[in-house]
């Protein structure tokens, strides 16, 4: 999974000042997987990309979700979505969340398309709102930065 997403963070690498070199650790994707909200997609015997999600109560949290550039632009991203939203509702989740970049294609617009919609009055969302206040605390840049919320209902 590391690999896989530092491969398709090179999507970025023109982004002036964003280190998108780090990943998550390996132990780190362990303890995650543990939490049985992750999904990988494979191409024949290839792991073509995955989603990492984490409860909490009512909420799945999207940690992660990648495709490696080489299977790109076939729907793998779209179908790892919405599998995780027929897992999230299947196991009695109320909402899906994420934060993602507001401005970049294959980010929120993505996402949106997929039923996501972006959480205007963050404030009433402490979860995300904490999510979004670290996020910026390791440098990425608060007015391109949002949270974003699927209802399941």
């Amino acid at each position: 999974m590391p690999g896989i997403e530092r491969a398709a963070a090179v999507a970025f690498a023109a982004a002036p000042g964003f280190d998108f070199t780090r990943t998550r650790s390996e132990a780190d994707y362990a303890r995650l997987i543990r939490k049985g909200h992750c999904l990988t997609a494979l191409v024949g015997e290839a792991v073509a990309g995955f989603l990492v999600a984490e409860p909490f109560r009512r909420e799945l949290h999207i940690w992660e979700m990648d495709v490696a550039p080489q299977f790109q632009r076939r729907g793998i991203g779209a179908g790892l979505v919405r599998a995780a939203q027929i897992d999230a509702r299947n196991t009695g989740f109320k909402t899906l969340t994420l934060t993602t970049f507001r401005d970049v294609p294959w980010n929120a617009p993505f996402y949106a398309r997929l039923g996501f919609e972006e959480v205007t009055a963050i404030d009433a969302h402490l979860r995300l709102a904490g999510e979004l206040a670290n996020e910026i605390d390791d440098g990425l840049p608060a007015d391109r930065r949002c949270a974003m919320i699927c209802f399941l209902d």
